[in-house]
């Protein structure tokens, strides 16, 4: 569960990157040894005092052909659209500079929580650095180190304050769906013949979509929520240009979702952002569906779809458990395909495995396929546990975590999926020492 969200900002050089790498420690997401997940560097999560929080660290933008200040507006106006509170860092040793000052002016129009960090007092005789950043008029300064780990904790403390309180699902028990890609794959047209009526506005302009729209509606009796993936928040062509950010747009429709629905321009094929964006939701634990849209604009034969197929397989290794729905937005064909596909991935990432049926099948493919050894020490699973849903995550008690290789995971997961099916859903596998 995601409580806000916080985004670094401040000059080139001040250390934005090394303090983001401070906060989400090790727990960078989900940390998979798989081959094709895609991470952005500019998004991590972290997690302070029970609550889990997203991170963005704006250091990684690039705008070619700009001059100077305008990058450093771009990165602080898109860190104010997507943030909850707002971590300004300046360096400590280099002192009070004119590019801080319009950056804390720009922060103060906006209205939004900012701590402030003064970084690089390393030692103790710099403290009296962080006096004269009082005169931006952000209150009081905290003394960080990104390199030895000072001063974190407080920031911390500072900015988890800052975070709104938990809403009350108001979409209890009904499912609840988004759809994400790259501007321009069809999702408004799409959320506009899955609702059968013209709800979303929908533009051959980029960008269109520019907030959130959830449309809770009914089909055969059953209650969805379709949330529409929003737009940065402000005006500008600007926002449309720096399509990395486009991540950014998904990730709390992504978080707010039980199943995520990854769109593909059939006309142009994958992009590199489309496999940003889905590894965020695999990470993310969600069930996954790939759409393949505008399949009316494909020319095809009877070979077509299998060879589409196969080709979205090698390009999304990681989501080989996503089923895949050829579909046309704008003729409505096998639109009727999707919300099924929907219901069985949410019924997958919900299902649960008796204790005695789960251990069966894993006892069983132990037999048949043996655990290899390492060092000469074999693994050696006691037992297994389904601890949690959405998606399903399975605890196995061994002699030795170290020695459950990533192959063997797999082998664990594959026999699982082939047992119970778990269509769509992420499984995760997890080993403990028994004690």
């Amino acid at each position: 569960m995601i409580h806000g969200t916080v985004a670094i900002v401040g000059r080139p050089n001040v250390g934005k990157s090394t303090i983001f790498n401070r906060m989400i420690g090790e727990r960078k997401s989900i940390v998979e040894d798989q081959p094709g997940v895609t991470r952005d560097r500019i998004y991590g999560k972290g997690e302070w005092l029970t609550k889990e929080f997203r991170l963005i660290d704006t250091g990684g933008i690039q705008l070619e052909q700009q001059p100077f200040s305008e990058e450093i507006r771009v990165q602080v106006e898109i860190a104010i659209a997507e943030a909850d509170a707002i971590l300004f860092l300046v360096n400590g040793r280099e002192g009070l500079t004119t590019e801080d000052q319009a950056i804390a002016r720009l922060l103060q129009k906006a209205k939004k929580p900012v701590v402030l960090g003064v970084n690089k007092i390393d030692d103790l005789h710099l403290q009296d650095a962080i006096y004269e950043f009082y005169a931006l008029g952000l209150g009081d300064p905290i003394a960080m180190s990104g390199s030895h780990g000072i001063g974190i904790g407080d920031a911390l403390d500072a900015l988890v304050a800052h975070f709104p309180e938990k809403e009350t699902d108001e979409y209890e028990g009904m499912t609840k769906f988004c759809l994400i890609g790259r501007p321009n794959v069809g999702k408004s047209s799409l959320v506009n013949a899955i609702l059968k009526q013209e709800r979303v506005i929908v533009s051959d302009v980029e960008g269109t979509t520019r907030d959130a729209i959830d449309t809770p509606f009914q089909s055969d009796g059953k209650d969805y929520v379709v949330i529409d993936t929003a737009g940065i928040r402000k005006r500008g062509k600007v926002y449309e240009n720096i399509e990395k950010y486009s991540v950014l747009r998904a990730m709390s429709a992504i978080e707010r979702s039980d199943v995520v629905l990854v769109v593909i321009d059939g006309e142009s094929g994958v992009r590199e952002q489309d496999k940003h964006v889905a590894g965020y939701a695999h990470e993310a634990g969600k069930g996954i569906i790939l759409v393949y849209n505008k399949w009316d604009a494909v020319e095809k034969d009877e070979h077509t779809m299998h060879q589409i197929e196969k080709k979205l397989r090698q390009e999304f290794i990681y989501l080989s458990y996503a089923p895949i729905a050829f579909v046309s937005a704008l003729t409505k064909a096998r639109v009727q395909t999707l919300l099924p596909l929907i219901d069985a991935v949410h019924d997958a990432s919900l299902l649960r495995i008796q204790t005695n049926v789960l251990n069966e099948v894993i006892m069983d493919a132990q037999l048949m396929t043996p655990p290899p050894t390492r060092n000469g020490k074999q693994l050696k699973i006691y037992y297994a546990s389904q601890v949690a849903t959405a998606p399903p995550t399975i605890v196995l008690f061994v002699n030795d975590p170290e020695l459950l290789h990533f192959s063997y995971k797999r082998f664990i997961e594959n026999t699982l999926r082939e047992a119970f099916g778990f269509e769509g859903t992420t499984i995760r596998i997890l080993a403990r020492e028994r004690k």
